[in-house]
């Protein structure tokens, strides 16, 4: 796929050199980095059908990923999805174009006052747009659950079931996956040990370290997305993991009539929530095309079609309606105000506590 990309913008930039025509050819490609399982089935070929733009989209399972290819520069990507968290610190790399908000009127679909939390990190919100917002909590089997605690799930709705080498030992032989992601699993080990999960005091982050390395001989393994299917299937019984993935998997379960039962779980003590965010790289080859895209996706009718195949909350308040009555009423995805209030957002980290991070986590996940 990268090779493909990569033959597309020698060729758009040899139509750009030659002139004649090659703003139109550029405003009808478009190339897009996603997380994987993040997207209608049919919003892309809705969106080629609508405007004529032929989409490439290429997907990641993990923020690291698209990073790693914003801050080297050339990603040849049109339109990327960050989390807030990355996508502040992205920001002051330098590696976004500036919005030309008259391109995007679907903006008056979006929430001030989310906007307003957003631009804590996006001044202005002058780089980038909400996509979906969603929760890091606590995904499980329910009958292997109440197998090993007494026929009960109250134990899923407190991170003492991760945490508590005692309770997480009980699910080890029906298999673990914990998020392949030291930006989400630091900060929530943080915020159980009572310590403020936006620390970037080395002595305090440890901490966090050493708790996920008391767990580690349980977790058969680290990984952002194959949980989905793993979960669904009865081949993980135990994940921490973001809530839509989670609930595609207990629905997907459902669909198969296999027998598993999935549920997840917001934990009492409060959990991350997130805003992954819709932006151009500032070396973008067809910057209309994104434009036109990212507008597409804020049309309420699209925006409720995602959640309603994704199992995410979305930004656009005009959207609510329309998202199936199940899933807005669902409290695991539209979280009501009294688990809402116990929620965190991620801080941006600066690159000494980012590399500390990095370090600690590879030590976690080998064991050391």
């Amino acid at each position: 796929m990268k090779l493909r990309i990569l033959t597309l913008g020698i060729a758009v930039s040899l139509l750009s050199a030659c002139g004649g025509g090659a703003k139109q050819e550029d405003s009808k490609v478009l190339n897009v980095y996603n997380y994987s399982d993040y997207i209608a089935e049919d919003t892309i070929p809705n969106f080629e059908k609508a405007t004529g733009i032929k989409v490439t989209y290429d997907v990641f399972d993990s923020d690291e990923m698209v990073e790693t290819k914003l801050l080297a520069g050339d990603s040849g990507y049109d339109v990327v999805v960050p989390t807030l968290n990355f996508f502040g610190r992205q920001i002051q790399a330098g590696v976004f174009l500036p919005l030309d908000k008259s391109k995007i009127p679907n903006l008056a679909n979006l929430d001030p006052e989310m906007m307003k939390r957003i631009a804590q990190q996006d001044p202005d919100n002058k780089y980038g747009v909400p996509y979906m917002i969603g929760t890091t909590g606590i995904g499980y089997n329910v009958d292997m659950l109440k197998e090993r605690f007494g026929g009960s799930t109250e134990i899923a709705n407190s991170w003492d079931l991760i945490f508590k080498p005692e309770n997480i030992a009980k699910m080890k032989d029906c298999g673990i996956t914990i998020l392949d992601t030291p930006a989400d699993m630091i900060p929530i080990a943080l915020h159980y040990l009572g310590e403020d999960p936006h620390s970037h005091d080395p002595a305090v982050i440890q901490k966090a370290a050493d708790l996920l390395k008391s767990i580690r001989p349980y977790v058969q393994q680290f990984h952002s997305s194959q949980y989905v299917g793993s979960l669904a299937n009865g081949g993980t019984c135990l994940v921490v993991g973001w809530s839509g993935d989670v609930i595609q998997a207990r629905d997907r379960a459902e669909e198969a009539d296999n027998g598993v039962t999935v549920a997840y779980s917001i934990p009492k003590e409060g959990a991350p929530q997130w805003f992954d965010m819709l932006a151009i790289p500032k070396d973008a080859k067809h910057p209309e095309a994104a434009y036109a895209f990212i507008n597409y996706l804020l049309d309420p009718k699209v925006a409720a079609a995602n959640t309603d195949f994704i199992h995410y909350a979305n930004p656009v308040s005009a959207a609510t309606p329309l998202v199936d009555e199940a899933i807005r009423n669902d409290p695991t995805i539209y979280p009501p105000a009294d688990v809402a209030a116990k929620m965190f957002t991620y801080s941006v980290n600066p690159p000494d506590v980012d590399k500390l991070y990095t370090r600690l986590w590879t030590e976690v996940k080998t064991g050391r």
